[in-house]
């Protein structure tokens, strides 16, 4: 019945272990994102009401940047020195130990959540911050990397869209079951060390998966007149590929132009919900809201077959949609500044279509690329691409309060978000341009059988 379904949302499936592979890979990626996204909304939440959310969220973001590179580099190590699968046992082993402490210290009298004054020299609010943002970093980078490996191009657009499927469910019962209020918790103490559980279990299902499913089914693209070179291991090999390749730049581009705008939507949305839901778990519940609605929309848009877009208009039609959606999404902004409901409708789409269509057509990406690029570069693309566009936007939020401070609340904020539509208006015209260039290439190779870098 699984198969049938499949079939019908996204083409034939060759066979059965094809279905079982990508089966196992979308449960597996289906919890990591629930974990991901039950922290997300706490992420927010706890630094809130342990260090403080409109002063300090800009610059945990930069913090984030600066802590998560060196993180980089040993993955980097880690990916050079053990198998792929080893790596992923050793990393989930980490963060779900690091979730038990911090559900420990969380529920300190003094260190954690009971103490309800926040105070920037509370450092366990800026370890969590960082902490979250590092398993959206190396976690799922890692994921996608492991799955593109194995995967040719062909396979890829069928069993992609059903790994996103299982993802957004993961983004709708994450939110929706790990939240403080669902079970009379007077904070998320107790649901952080839920989340270190299911931690462990991501790492349990990949063994289970490495075990059961057949080695034909764990061949990757194959690249005619193309053998992979050996490279001594570099700290900073990953960086040398980004920066030297046009075409990984050209993905670094996409990631990062949606998120620089993206961030400036979500500061405001934010404080808004900060204002509104002053209390830990009730903003951690409202945020969990939010979570779940932009997994419901996903979801929809994965079952009604929008990334049908990529497997029947192509490459180039699947990445122009969302900078055109984006840009909507502006204007939207523009015109309603202050309304609470429309930020929230404006994060769920955007996320959403992100989600369910840009992100699946981002990671086939990499299929003609080598190892080292799948690995290295695809992580620091994830880095620098996503945490350091989020830490750029967060530069552009701190004029907010500078705007503010000269010419008063109404008159500062409205200078604030006119400054930023016009930059995000030139961003989304670069993007298109970037966009259009990568699924040239990327045609070109998969049609030719060649790699990419």
């Amino acid at each position: 019945m699984l198969k049938r379904i499949a079939t019908a949302l996204w083409g034939k499936f060759e066979s059965r272990d094809e279905v079982k592979k990508f089966g196992l890979l979308a449960l597996i990626f289906g919890l990591i994102i629930g974990v991901y996204w039950g922290l997300r909304p706490m992420k927010d939440s706890i630094f809130g009401a342990i260090v403080g959310l409109e002063q300090w969220q800009p610059v945990a973001k930069w913090l984030s940047l600066v802590i998560v590179a060196p993180l980089v580099i040993l993955y980097g190590k880690l990916i050079d020195r053990y198998p792929r699968q080893q790596v992923f046992y050793v990393l989930t082993a980490i963060y779900g130990i690091a979730a038990l402490g911090f559900a420990f210290a969380f529920m300190h009298p003094t260190i954690g959540l009971p103490n309800q004054v926040a105070d920037p020299s509370r450092l366990i609010g800026w370890a969590w911050y960082v902490y979250v943002e590092s398993f959206g970093s190396l976690i799922v980078a890692l994921f996608w990397a492991f799955t593109t490996d194995i995967t040719d191009a062909e396979s890829a657009k069928r069993g992609f869209p059903f790994i996103a499927l299982f993802g957004q469910m993961g983004n709708i019962f994450g939110p929706y079951f790990l939240r403080a209020t669902r079970y009379g918790f007077s904070n998320s103490a107790p649901i952080v060390a839920i989340i270190a559980g299911l931690i462990f279990l991501t790492g349990i299902l990949l063994w289970v998966f490495t075990k059961v499913i057949p080695k034909s089914q764990l061949v990757g693209y194959q690249a005619q007149h193309h053998e992979e070179k050996h490279t001594e291991p570099g700290l900073l090999e990953g960086l040398r590929l980004l920066v030297s390749q046009g075409y990984l730049m050209g993905i670094f581009l996409i990631i990062s132009i949606y998120e620089v705008i993206v961030t400036v939507f979500d500061y405001n949305f934010k404080v808004m919900a900060k204002a509104v839901y002053p209390l830990e778990a009730q903003n951690a519940a409202y945020l969990a809201d939010y979570a779940v609605w932009t997994g419901l929309v996903a979801t929809g848009c994965i079952l009604l077959g929008i990334n049908n877009i990529q497997r029947i208009l192509g490459m180039r039609a699947s990445l122009i949609l969302l900078p055109i959606l984006v840009a909507v999404a502006v204007v939207m902004m523009w015109l309603n500044p202050t309304a609470i409901e429309v930020a929230f409708c404006i994060m769920v789409f955007s996320k959403a279509v992100n989600y369910a269509l840009n992100q699946p057509t981002l990671k086939q990406l990499y299929i003609p690329t080598t190892k080292d690029t799948k690995y290295k570069a695809q992580a620091w693309i994830e880095m620098f691409g996503s945490r350091g566009s989020k830490a750029a936007g967060s530069g552009i939020n701190m004029f907010r309060k500078v705007l503010v401070g000269n010419m008063g609340s109404a008159a500062g904020s409205a200078a604030f978000i006119t400054m930023t539509t016009l930059a995000s208006g030139s961003l989304i015209i670069a993007w298109l341009f970037v966009a259009v260039f990568v699924a040239k290439t990327y045609t070109h190779a998969i049609k030719n059988k060649q790699v990419v870098c």
